[in-house]
């Protein structure tokens, strides 16, 4: 089952045994299904409010999502030693690449949920050594990527125009997922200095992440203005666009939750002003946003879309915006935002059971690790 087009080549110069064919087509957009896991636990735990056996269940969800990723850490490896040749058109390929985004997020992912629910289980200090480990890879792959991918972009890709797709802020939202994740890092530094230091440079990773996003969300609603719909195998991946906006949100409101113990005044009074004079707007950029997104998906699904890794794109980008709206709930103190996150933990949590059936399912029939089909002709736009 195709999720994106890849150019076919010859298999890498390895003995037929050690070729694991089964890993040729697996890409690195399988760490969405990483991502969409890690974050039901943690937005999970997180809501404003108290639901008997949540917690436990978060618990067991953020197991799975570290047993995932050690297994997808081994299949991507396995992929890149015994098809070498595949791993390196994935990188040319500007369908392609954008995903290896996905790797950072995955680690951040689940070392974060770590901290927030894997705690109960290994104890806080396994957890916060995990996290550490996981928090400064993904950091430091995700800063890697943030650069790199649009250098390849810029470089090597050939990007037609007009095929601006909301897969490009992968690569650039990585940092942001940093920046909200840093600040259950910020009270277990040494007072002074460190502290200071660490949440400033989530506050650059804020930034830095923040005006990528912008400067490719207007390429992505051009090419829908002037193009039309998505395609329907990528029509899911208009719900990236949460990704940033709901994970900026979080990351405003964490950093505010630690800047008192991090920096001095008035700087942290103004951190705490700013997380809500930030938060409330681009939250409800965010809601029009998920309405479209919403709208457009209806149109595919009765157009003929069917399942595709393309699904995880609805579980990680919504539960940023869960996050965010349970620190916005935390900080106003309005019941507006904890039954918007609860609603929005519900959306969640449906997704995630639907696209982990489905993945699932096809992998035992085979369909997902396939080569990939040819991708369908562009048609005319239907209403």
């Amino acid at each position: 089952m195709a999720i994106f087009p890849q150019t076919q080549q010859s298999p890498a110069p390895y003995p037929a045994a050690l070729r694991l064919p089964q890993l040729r087509h697996l890409g690195p957009n399988w760490y969405a299904s990483v991502m969409g896991t890690a974050i039901v636990a943690s937005a999970g735990a997180t809501l404003p409010v108290h639901v008997p056996g949540l917690r436990g269940a978060c618990t067991v969800v953020w197991a799975l999502a570290a047993i995932m990723l050690a297994v997808v850490l081994t299949a991507r490896t396995g992929h890149w030693i015994a098809h070498r040749d595949q791993a390196r058109t994935h990188l040319l390929d500007p369908a392609v690449a954008p995903f290896y985004g996905c790797l950072s997020m995955a680690l951040l992912a689940v070392g974060g949920s770590s901290m927030v629910v894997g705690r109960d289980v290994v104890g806080h200090g396994a957890a916060l050594a995990l996290d550490v480990v996981l928090y400064t890879a993904g950091t430091v792959i995700g800063l890697a990527a943030a650069v790199a991918i649009p250098y390849l972009m810029v470089v090597r890709h050939r990007v037609e125009p007009g095929t601006a797709s909301p897969v490009w802020l992968l690569p650039v939202v990585a940092p942001m997922v940093s920046a909200a994740l840093g600040p259950l890092l910020v009270p277990e530094l040494p007072a002074g200095q460190w502290r200071e230091a660490m949440l400033l440079a989530c506050y650059a990773m804020f930034g830095l992440s923040l005006l990528a996003t912008l400067v490719m969300l207007p390429l992505i609603f051009a090419r829908l203005v002037h193009q039309g719909p998505l395609p329907l195998a990528l029509t899911p991946t208009l719900f990236l666009v949460l990704g940033p906006l709901g994970q900026s949100t979080t990351a405003v409101n964490q950093l505010a939750d630690v800047a008192p113990g991090a920096i001095g005044e008035p700087y942290a009074s103004g951190l705490g002003v700013f997380a809500v004079l930030y938060g409330v707007p681009v939250m409800g950029f965010a809601l029009m946003w998920l309405a479209l997104a919403v709208a457009l998906v209806v149109r595919a699904v009765r157009n003929g879309m069917t399942f595709s890794m393309t699904w995880w794109g609805f579980t990680f980008p919504v539960g940023t915006c869960v996050t965010g709206a349970a620190g916005l709930a935390r900080h106003t103190g309005l019941t507006a935002y904890t039954w918007l996150a609860v609603a929005l933990y519900v959306l969640l949590v449906t997704a995630w059971a639907v696209a982990g059936f489905r993945t699932l399912r096809g992998l035992l029939s085979g369909a997902l690790l396939a080569a990939p089909q040819a991708p369908a002709p562009v048609t005319a736009r239907t209403t």
